[in-house]
């Protein structure tokens, strides 16, 4: 499948998932990490017996050849992805794990397959988060939530996934909660999570398909005549940046690269303010991990920070340099 893309940004940036029933994911990796390799992509691609989710990186044709592989296997024929565009490459090398959960929230026998909500685009969805009776949920994590996310959407204050359930029996209940829409970065973690509300009781049940990444691409889409400006204003409800699993760290709602940094430390994405704080330290420390951070890791963050800057004066890359968390969505 080939798309003409007039953005003159070389790098294609690629996201993609689906639950899908996959005895042989073990056997399966080698053969995408060759044609990933043939293709020079770069990413993270997470294999499980559940699916396949991840977010590449490459050429146009590289890119558009790696998912005319994936779509000749029956079982990903109808697999979609989202897509973004970049002047360099926002990964360092390319990876395909096998996990025991492609997003791990602990709860056995979850599948989407069997029992899931039900799928809006961004037209529809824009109705129900401006609908004062539809409760709102950004399933994703709370550093994400906090840079930023939909109107009218409230976080359930999740370190991880996992906490989600808790949240869920503790904060909703079916007699109160009678319309609930769900969204997150690529519509990975919802599949999961309205399995488990509906499982819970709860029968009006909504997610947004392809999550924020499928949503602003569609709307900038939508309203890409440079004459429709104001419709995109209007019909682009997302408030800050959206979070990424690479080296971006953010994008705006233009999916352009956004104005965050990440702390090596902690992960966590770093405003320009943030930058600022006494408590940072590049490549060792931010406001976010300082109080944990031990005489021996600070030790050994300083030393890699150090090898850093001189791989820089040799202007080489330095491999540990990448901003990767290791998991998409």
């Amino acid at each position: 499948m080939t798309h003409n893309v007039t953005d003159p940004k070389k790098i294609v940036v690629a996201a993609l998932y689906k639950f899908v029933r996959l005895p042989d994911f073990r056997e399966l990796r080698e053969k995408l990490v060759q044609i990933c390799d043939k293709q020079s992509l770069k990413g993270t691609l997470l294999l499980a017996e559940e699916g396949i989710n991840g977010t590449i990186a490459g050429g146009r044709e590289g890119i558009d050849n790696f998912l005319c592989f994936l779509r000749k296997d029956p079982r990903f024929s109808d697999i979609e992805h989202k897509e973004s565009y970049m002047y360099e490459m926002p990964f360092y090398r390319m990876k395909v794990r096998l996990k025991k959960e492609l997003v791990t929230m602990g709860i056995p026998d979850t599948d989407p397959n069997q029992l899931s909500g039900s799928k809006v685009d961004y037209k529809q969805w824009n109705e129900l988060i401006c609908d004062p009776e539809v409760f709102v949920i950004d399933t994703r994590n709370e550093y994400e939530y906090e840079i930023g996310t939909f109107k009218n959407a409230i976080s359930p204050h999740t370190k991880t996934f996992r906490e989600f359930p808790e949240f869920v029996n503790k904060a909703m209940n079916t007699n109160k909660h009678k319309k609930v829409a769900m969204f997150c970065t690529g519509g990975i973690r919802c599949e999961k999570a309205t399995n488990y509300l509906m499982k819970q009781g709860f029968e009006e049940v909504y997610h947004l398909n392809g999550g924020i990444l499928k949503y602003l691409e569609e709307v900038r889409k939508e309203t890409r005549n440079e004459a429709r400006k104001e419709d995109f204003q209007e019909e682009n409800l997302w408030e800050g940046d959206c979070f990424v699993f690479d080296g971006r760290v953010s994008v705006d709602k233009n999916l352009e690269q956004g104005n965050y940094e990440q702390c090596f430390a902690c992960r966590m994405p770093l405003s320009k303010d943030d930058l600022q704080s006494d408590k940072y330290e590049k490549g060792i420390s931010c406001h976010h991990c300082i109080d944990s951070l031990t005489d021996e890791k600070y030790a050994r963050v300083s030393e890699r920070q150090r090898q850093v800057e001189l791989a820089e004066k040799r202007q080489q890359q330095h491999i540990g340099l990448s901003l990767q968390p290791g998991k998409t969505d």
